[in-house]
């Protein structure tokens, strides 16, 4: 294809990614009677600061008890996710033992299966070990991430050189000094780039808590959101207020994005072999 053609679709793709998010900002700022009786991509008075307000001041300030809930749930949760799969999928890479690869094969199985379609059986687990309806039975499954140990594995056969690995154990350092001070280095950008892949998606998630929390007090936004659309039912204003705590969910990734993007486009090579 031409250059021209090939600008014309990405635009085209960068206005259809963008124009959910612009028709919630524009709806963000109007009252309830404006959101209903004016186009979608207009203004008609900013009252954006008084439904922040609203969200704030609804259910005593049970919102941000749903941001914290979210906040913890993904940051922590990738950050630890994303440690333990870069360890595993450095593993994979540059040690040998019995049918690696018939395990890595039940990873890659793993990135097969839809996350719905284990959160049941991950509910029967829980229900057994006794931790249903508590923060940990939502940020434990988390930290599995089978695509992350596919693409920790790949990034360290191409950016960790063998030769640096036996330079360190020459110089009398363990494996574990090894990984902790040659290796992970290296990985950086591999770890940034699987922790905005996991952290997207544990903020995102949706059908996990649902099976797993009862208590409102647990709720990530996700879950706490989808309550006051179901109540906008019998009272419409609770459709202004997810669509402004909606806007406010977005900001902690526009944050995590903009905040990492430059370890994530760092080159990949730093740090290996001059």
């Amino acid at each position: 294809m031409s250059r021209a053609t090939v600008n014309v679709l990405l635009i085209v793709s960068t206005l259809y990614t963008l124009l959910p998010l612009t028709w919630l900002l524009f709806a963000s700022t109007k009252s309830l009677s404006d959101l209903y009786s004016t186009p979608g991509f207009s203004f008609a008075g900013f009252n954006l600061f008084e439904n922040i307000r609203a969200v704030a001041q609804e259910g005593d300030g049970v919102f941000f008890r749903w941001y914290l809930n979210s906040v913890l749930y993904a940051g922590l949760g990738a950050a630890v996710s994303s440690f333990v799969t870069v360890m595993c999928g450095y593993a994979f890479d540059k040690y040998s033992w019995f049918a690696k690869e018939k395990m890595f094969g039940l990873v890659l199985l793993g990135v097969l299966v839809p996350t719905t379609a284990t959160a049941v059986p991950l509910y029967l687990l829980a229900s057994k070990v006794g931790v249903v309806n508590t923060f940990w039975s939502v940020f434990v499954p988390v930290l599995v991430h089978p695509f992350g140990v596919y693409l920790a594995r790949v990034l360290s056969a191409g950016y960790v050189p063998g030769e640096v690995l036996e330079a360190a154990r020459s110089d009398g350092a363990g494996e574990l000094r090894t990984f902790a001070s040659v290796a992970l280095p290296m990985l950086l950008p591999a770890y940034v780039t699987i922790f905005l892949f996991q952290f997207t998606a544990i903020w995102n998630n949706f059908f996990l808590p649902l099976v797993m929390l009862s208590d409102q007090r647990l709720y990530p936004l996700s879950l706490g959101l989808y309550g006051w659309e179901k109540q906008g039912n019998a009272f419409p204003e609770f459709h202004s207020l997810v669509i402004t705590g909606s806007l406010l969910s977005v900001v902690p990734l526009l944050l995590v994005f903009v905040s990492l993007q430059r370890f994530w486009k760092a080159g990949m090579t730093a740090g290996s072999v001059k």
